[in-house]
């Protein structure tokens, strides 16, 4: 299980950490605020993340990564519109981003988008989110996105699942 959250802004809510327990990697798609946020974060799991345009100090992270876990290739970038690779060149098949504070999922051409919305302090009035990655090697589920249950969704061998927080 691959926790995916973004835009802590140094608030790291209880709710947030028991809902990443059961993970074996947290991503992190920046804005993180807060060093000690990752720190905590290392204490559930092995923490994947980059900066956002929020994070000032430019030597705590990349502005983007890629990481591979169970043969799937994870771009991580904050803010989509500053994507820096060529996505067939490098075999991605995931992209994690946040930004927008707004949880979003879609596909285009074979590649998985997640955002999986904000964790941090309440933005307007978006809903406090995160989402769930499992990979799961030996099933195929869709060639294309399906919504499988209200917050739950299927594409290939991903099922991501959204939580939101109430706060």
């Amino acid at each position: 299980m691959i926790g995916l959250i973004s835009d802590t802004h140094g608030l790291l809510r209880e709710e947030v950490v028991y809902n990443l327990n059961d993970c074996n990697l947290i991503i992190h798609a920046g804005d993180i605020g807060n060093f000690k946020v990752i720190e905590n974060l290392n204490k559930i799991s092995k923490v994947e993340f980059i900066r956002g345009n929020c994070d000032k100090d430019k030597n705590i992270a990349k502005e983007d990564k890629i990481t591979e876990i169970y043969n799937t290739r994870i771009y991580l970038v904050h803010d989509i519109s500053k994507i820096n690779i060529d996505f067939k060149k490098e075999n991605i098949d995931i992209v994690v981003y946040g930004h927008s504070h707004k949880s979003n999922i879609y596909e285009d051409n074979g590649i998985l988008y997640v955002n999986p919305g904000s964790v941090g302090p309440r933005r307007f009035k978006l809903p406090i989110s995160m989402a769930k990655l499992r990979i799961l090697e030996n099933e195929y589920y869709y060639d294309s996105l399906k919504l499988i249950y209200k917050n739950i969704y299927r594409y290939k061998c991903y099922e991501i699942e959204f939580l939101t927080i109430e706060v």
